[in-house]
């Protein structure tokens, strides 16, 4: 036997998934039905927190379980190149080298991140394979790489040329730092203190007088700055005291703008004093508002947050027009309302220009308090919306971005617009079932969301992305393509179909067949010279590349071989690993429903005509042990390798306040670091980590990580770890192949067992409660396995019958491969090196556990006679053993045992008598005859009878009697000590909750103690 005593998980991990990978286990094999599950790709500048390993310990369970099932399974992993995150990480280093990134220009930057990338952007794949993710590493990805890009590029330029993308003014989340607009996911709503300001807008119309005879209406506001692009003030259509002003004109303060007052539904009639300023550029709800009044769009605002000035005028950024793009019209009809930094400009005094915007606001609103202008100042608290990536105060920003359309039915030339193309697909493909969500009722969160969805902004003020395919000619047409000579060889070409179409079919429009002839010899040009076009400055959102990731990854769009890394090695090959779309089932958090999993389903719709997974399990996010947001302000943060490896308290406190700059918020973390952690972090490894989280896996939101559940999964490892040592220790030199034949009971009834479990577990794992896969593997193992059938199993061992004992050795090993097995998926180092030691017994010659099937639960022989007779000895033995504790007799001192009354099966006593008898150490077991009145003893009612351990012997009963009298009166005045305390009206009032409901759980425990000492006190007479 080689395991050692002790069960030591550092030692042995690395060792097993170097054998893994040497014998390519992750690889896709067999010719069994393809399965597949995709890695959310991480970000390359990410490192393993709870929540990817909670996620990818899911993921792996369920590849490796569909591996042992018999499938072709594959889990395609891969990192994603987190535009925002790590061009912010390389220009953090440019900036300790005293550099920008426009120091180096934009080709150098770019190749300074790959250089990154290379150097630094493996520590999360290093990390996943630490917690035995089982990913092909062979196929592994990057959204970046060759391939991924070129799907990028064709996704956009046949999109765009299907009128599907298009580039317009809009107003976008806008990161003043960062200068570049960012996605709903990267903004957090944090709440803060503010103030609500209340400022009188004059009326245009001197006669004019408003509730109370005031002469304009005040407009509360949180923003003051931004009046001075307002455009509109809005009433409630159906609000008494603004009705009859409907239509006339308001004074902006300070600017002198005559703006409308409108009527519209959505203003709160109770916010306020009902009287909302409309600022169409810089707010969502006014801009919607803007819509649909017609409103001009006035943007005051540069993209670093100050007010406009003269400068700001010829900011290219800010002035791009429409133009056009494959025939298709760049910006949609209706948005034709001045918004140039220009026009702008003349709208602004000349005191706020060139401001940043919050000194604006202190400005401002000195000047209106000047002109009495400013009549009301409160506190309020404000939802702030704050960039994850630079803590700035985000703004809503009008500036030109790329969009898919997601919301057309039709465009002008009667082509399918995205609403019909691309986002009902999408809608279709849950509510057909095709897709179906785990659990069920975020179906309908998906379902809400396309059904009120917004276009696309796909475009990121950034340089490292997929840069944009776009081309801008000196005469200021835009043209897509995969680059600048195939996008004026497509538009040629178009132009010249078009124009002869129109020769045909509309000779009554020369005037718009004139304007294709001019386009046509404007671009003729520069066929010979594409060098003279320059491609769009921008890069697409991440989410864009990763939207492809179900078929980019399996080789499209290259469609005709396979797609090859820089050494020649295949990483994917459309023509057989399309058979892997749709893959089984996708993995991933509600948060990104609507970023990813949405986009990929309208994606793979469209380009491939399939859904790109068949379930979508929505996993709960990981909170502390008190339910609360891990966060690295509070503390309350655990890196999952501290819990695999081990950390001591300092080193633990030094990681955890490191990156804390706020030396309040420091020394709070430290605290609380060294009271909850006082000893630092005891290891786990991997396995107990991994059956932890299967077993908080339940289908609500959110799960509570506590470590002593981490620790008693610990003890679990051990429990299992010695029962193979058991289990080797009395099988050395022994060797069966094939089934056992199952010679005694306890056999019969551990097969039974096994079965039954395994039933459970199969159904479980299928509807995605691996909660309840880890409760029915952990209660066999520990309990029917451990607990009983060892013991059981030694009475054969020891007892002299050869064909009983070779059975008996059969099945032990039998039953703890099939254990192996069944755990493996969850818990695959210590299961791999158990079963090494295992598998040579039992005449299996494969090289991994992971090559095994996965134990069925079908139905088979459950020997429900021996089972039961077995379920009875557990029952008796169980209240025996117990009774012998509490009397505090030694584990070896034989007792007898009394028999009261008489089973519904009395041949059951007879059957098992020597198997409880060797199991309780009785000397004796006499059956009372009836009526026969037991001697003083401990009793307990069991499976119809009663059994009696008679006390004479075993303890002083006067002393006895005497300890129990002296510990109920100390449990009376405890009780009574509670009870005036609860029944006290102040201190029910005026303690805390929690102190009040702990005083009634202590009564509670109380009684139940003096309930225990009366019933034991009647058992010694």
């Amino acid at each position: 036997m080689s395991l050692p005593p002790s069960f030591e998980p550092g030692s042995l991990e690395s060792k097993w998934y170097r054998h893994w990978l040497q014998h390519g286990m992750f690889k896709p094999a067999g010719d069994g039905d393809p399965y597949c599950v995709l890695l959310p790709p991480p970000n390359v500048t990410g490192t393993l927190h709870m929540g990817h390993a909670f996620q990818q310990t899911i993921m792996d369970a369920l590849v490796r379980h569909a591996r042992m099932s018999g499938k072709r399974a594959l889990w395609q992993g891969g990192t994603d190149h987190a535009g925002i995150a790590t061009q912010k990480i390389v220009e953090n280093r440019l900036a300790a080298e005293g550099k920008t990134r426009h120091d180096l220009g934009r080709e150098d930057f770019v190749d300074r991140v790959w250089e990154w990338k290379r150097h630094s952007g493996s520590t999360i794949t290093n990390q996943m394979q630490r917690l035995g993710a089982s990913i092909d590493w062979s196929r592994e990805r990057f959204t970046m790489d060759e391939g991924l890009s070129a799907a990028v590029r064709k996704v956009f330029v046949e999109w765009a040329r299907a009128g599907l993308i298009y580039r317009g003014k809009r107003l976008v989340h806008w990161d003043p730092v960062l200068r570049t607009a960012v996605s709903d996911l990267e903004v957090n709503s944090e709440e803060r203190d503010g103030f609500l300001w209340s400022i009188l807008y004059p009326f245009g119309e001197g006669h004019l007088q408003g509730p109370g005879g005031t002469r304009g209406l005040v407009v509360a506001t949180t923003r003051p700055e931004t009046l001075l692009g307002d455009v509109a003030v809005a009433v409630h259509p159906e609000d008494e005291r603004y009705a009859h002003l409907v239509g006339k004109t308001l004074t902006v303060p300070l600017v002198e703008r005559r703006i409308p007052i409108i009527a519209d539904a959505s203003v709160d009639r109770a916010f306020g004093t009902g009287c909302v300023k409309i600022t169409p550029a810089h707010d969502f709800n006014d801009y919607a508002t803007g819509q649909r009044h017609g409103l001009p769009l006035i943007n005051v605002l540069t993209l670093d947050a100050r007010i406009i000035s003269p400068s700001d005028a010829s900011d290219g950024d800010m002035k791009r027009g429409p133009g056009y793009c494959g025939g298709s019209q760049i910006l949609p009809d209706g948005d034709d309302h001045p918004h140039s930094a220009a026009s702008a400009l003349e709208q602004i005094p000349e005191t706020y220009r060139g401001l940043d915007r919050y000194e604006a606001r202190e400005a401002i609103l000195a000047d209106l308090e000047a002109r009495g202008l400013l009549v009301g100042t409160s506190p309020h608290k404000l939802q702030v919306p704050v960039s994850q990536r630079s803590d700035a105060v985000i703004e809503p920003m009008l500036t030109d971005q790329w969009f898919v359309d997601l919301t057309r039915e039709k465009q002008p030339d009667g082509r399918p617009g995205g609403l019909a193309a691309i986002t009902r697909p999408a809608l279709e493909a849950v509510t057909s079932g095709a897709i179906r969500f785990v659990p069920e009722n975020w179906s309908a969160t998906y379902v809400q969301w396309l059904e009120h969805i917004q276009d696309w902004c796909i475009s990121r003020q950034l340089w490292w992305g997929h840069r944009i395919p776009a081309w801008y000619t000196p005469d200021g047409d835009i043209l897509v393509g995969e680059d600048a000579k195939e996008a004026l060889d497509y538009e040629l070409e178009r132009l010249r179909r078009e124009i002869g179409r129109c020769a045909t079919t509309s000779p009554h429009e020369p005037g718009f067949v004139a304007g294709l002839e001019d386009k046509l010899a404007r671009i003729t040009r520069y066929i010979d010279h594409p060098g003279a076009l320059v491609q769009d400055e921008d890069v697409l959102d991440t989410w864009f590349s990763s939207a492809l990731w179900p078929f980019s990854t399996m080789g499209w769009p290259k469609l005709d071989g396979p797609v090859k890394d820089d050494q020649g090695e295949v990483l994917a090959d459309w023509r057989v690993d399309q058979a892997f779309l749709p893959s089984a089932a996708l993995v991933t958090g509600f948060d990104i429903i609507f970023f990813w999993v949405a986009r990929m389903v309208m994606a793979t719709r469209y380009f491939t005509g399939k859904v790109p997974f068949r379930e979508v399990y929505i996993n709960a996010i990981v909170r502390d042990a008190e339910g609360q947001k891990m966060s690295k302000s509070k503390g309350n943060t655990i890196d999952p390798l501290d819990l695999i490896d081990g950390i001591d308290l300092e080193e633990l406190v030094h990681k955890s306040t490191a990156s804390l700059l706020i030396p309040q918020v420091r020394a709070k973390v430290e605290k609380r670091i060294r009271k909850e952690y006082p000893d630092g972090i005891k290891a786990v490894g991997t396995d107990a980590l991994r059956f932890t989280f299967a077993a908080l896996a339940t289908h609500g939101r959110t799960i509570n990580f506590d470590l002593k559940r981490a620790d008693g999964y610990r003890n679990f490892c051990n429990k299992l770890w010695n029962a193979a040592r058991f289990v080797l220790m009395n099988t050395e030199g022994f060797s069966a192949s094939g089934d056992p034949p199952l010679a005694t009971a306890g056999e019969k009834w551990i097969h039974a067992r096994f079965r039954h479990t395994m039933h459970g577990v199969a159904e479980n794992f299928a509807s995605y409660r691996f909660d309840l896969v880890a409760h029915e593997l952990y209660q066999f193992v520990w309990n029917d396995y451990c607990d009983w059938f060892l013991e059981l199993s030694k009475l054969s061992l020891n007892g002299g019958q050869e064909v009983e004992s070779r059975s008996t050795r059969h099945t032990l090993l039998y039953v703890l491969e099939g254990v192996l097995r069944a755990l493996h998926p969850i818990m695959p180092f210590i299961t791999e090196e158990i079963w090494q030691q295992i598998a040579p017994r039992l005449g299996l010659d494969i090289v991994s556990v992971l090559g095994r099937p996965y134990p069925s639960g079908a139905p088979g022989n459950d020997y429900p006679a021996e089972a039961r007779d077995v379920e009875v000895l557990i029952g008796m033995a169980g209240q025996i053993r117990s009774l012998r504790s509490q009397l505090g007799v030694s584990p070896g001192k034989r007792v007898p045992l009394l028999v009261e009354g008489v089973p519904s099966d009395p041949g059951v006593l007879l059957r098992i008598e020597p198997m409880l008898q060797a199991l309780c150490r009785l000397e004796s077991v006499q059956h009372l005859a009836p009526g026969q009145i037991p001697p003083p003893s401990a009793a307990s009612p069991v499976l119809g009878v009663v059994v009696h351990v008679p006390l004479a012997g075993l303890i002083n009963l006067d002393a006895e009697r005497a300890r129990l009298t002296k510990e109920r009166r100390r449990v009376e005045a405890e009780i009574d000590k509670c009870e005036k305390k609860l029944a006290s009206p102040t201190f029910v009032a005026n303690a805390p909750t929690a102190v009040v409901a702990q005083e009634r759980e202590r009564l509670v425990q109380w009684r139940d103690e003096l309930a225990k000492l009366d019933a034991q006190a009647v058992r010694l007479g």
